[in-house]
């Protein structure tokens, strides 16, 4: 096997000198988080999908909340100071962020977008997250995620 070619955001996680693990498994198309975590055996909890929504103000945002999880999209939008925010259609996802869906991660898109985490990460040791392309997953500590994303914790899911 040749050398391993690494997704922008291991790119990133490496120049800020920020540790990660890299899991890697069969994937040939999107599979939803929940499916995956299955498949792996991985707890919802410290398992996190990425969500892509865009404001009124036509400004994009980052949302990490886990697999099982709906964004509350009220939350959302407070969280970010926005009076309201609503899902980007899967098509425009990669020309915005540079990724494809199902390997779409909040660390390294083509533009840094302000990025909140669900308040649960606080409380884990590690969390995963998409490594930027399909099939591949970087655990993480929360803090770091936070430090590479210049992020937040928000409680952003539906009750």
């Amino acid at each position: 096997m040749g050398k391993e070619v690494k997704t922008n955001a291991m790119r990133m996680l490496d120049r800020q000198k920020i540790p990660y693990r890299l899991n890697q498994y069969e994937c040939e198309e999107f599979i939803d988080g929940v499916t995956i975590a299955d498949k792996l055996g991985q707890s919802y909890d410290i398992s996190f999908k990425t969500l892509v929504t865009v404001g009124k103000s036509r400004q994009y945002y980052v949302f990490a909340l886990p697999v099982d999880k709906e964004l509350d999209m009220k939350k959302a939008a407070r969280a970010v100071g926005e009076k309201n925010v609503e899902m980007v259609p899967v098509k425009d996802i990669n020309k915005i962020t540079g990724y494809i869906r199902g390997g779409c991660t909040p660390i390294g898109m083509k533009k840094q977008f302000p990025t909140v985490i669900h308040e649960s990460a606080g409380k884990l040791d590690e969390m995963i997250i998409s490594g930027g392309r399909l099939g591949e997953q970087i655990m993480l500590k929360p803090e770091d995620l936070l430090r590479a994303t210049a992020g937040k914790l928000e409680d952003i899911i539906k009750d």
